[in-house]
């Protein structure tokens, strides 16, 4: 019996420490509660091509995220607060995140402005232009460019579960506070994503 109770809380506290691990914090950032109602009310939005988008039920707020933008000047996640932000890790070795690119320019060109932006961030930690030659060459302009050479910024959302591949995607609220997230590619572009994107800026 003894045995038995003592699998049973070992059990039990894996549980608790894996849903801590997944939210950041068991009780969740109070001021991120209305980033938790919207995405509830956006949910019936995240089908078709965004049907993977899995939206927030427990109130998350992101670490402050590091960052470089295309001049080298040093960013962070708080420097978009006050817009919706669709945060987006990137790399030239992933395929999917490669396919992905056009589709947030083009969301970027039709939403983009003050109260929405994509941010995607590149994490390729060798050649700093082999990026840029490549959003070139495949004609991406309306994204803004941002860098992580170090990959820390992959580190920080995998520490709190919020990144387990590439690509990964987070819909943010203007607070900081987590709307849905989805890993792996999505149709960004298309009809579905723009309804969701919309609904967040309760348009």
């Amino acid at each position: 019996m003894l045995a038995g109770a003592i699998a049973g809380l070992a059990v039990g506290l894996a549980a608790v420490y894996g849903i801590a691990g997944l939210t950041g914090n068991a009780g969740g950032d109070v001021a991120c509660r209305p980033a938790v109602d919207l995405a509830r009310k956006i949910a019936p939005l995240a089908t078709g091509e965004v049907a993977a988008v899995n939206v927030a039920k427990q109130p998350l707020r992101l670490p402050d995220l590091a960052f470089q933008d295309g001049d080298g000047k040093p960013v962070t996640l708080a420097s978009f607060r006050g817009r919706t932000v669709l945060l987006n890790l990137w790399a030239t070795w992933c395929v999917p995140c490669r396919k992905e690119m056009p589709a947030l320019d083009a969301l970027e060109r039709k939403l983009g402005g003050a109260d929405f932006q994509v941010v995607a961030v590149n994490i390729d930690t060798r050649d700093a232009d082999k990026p840029k030659r490549f959003l070139s060459e495949i004609g991406v302009g309306r994204l803004a460019y941002f860098t992580d050479a170090s990959a820390k910024v992959f580190q920080d959302l995998k520490s709190i579960g919020r990144a387990f591949g590439m690509p990964t995607t987070i819909l943010i609220d203007p607070q900081g506070c987590e709307l849905g997230t989805i890993a792996g590619p999505a149709e960004w572009a298309s009809p579905q994503a723009q309804k969701l994107i919309e609904a967040a800026l309760k348009k």
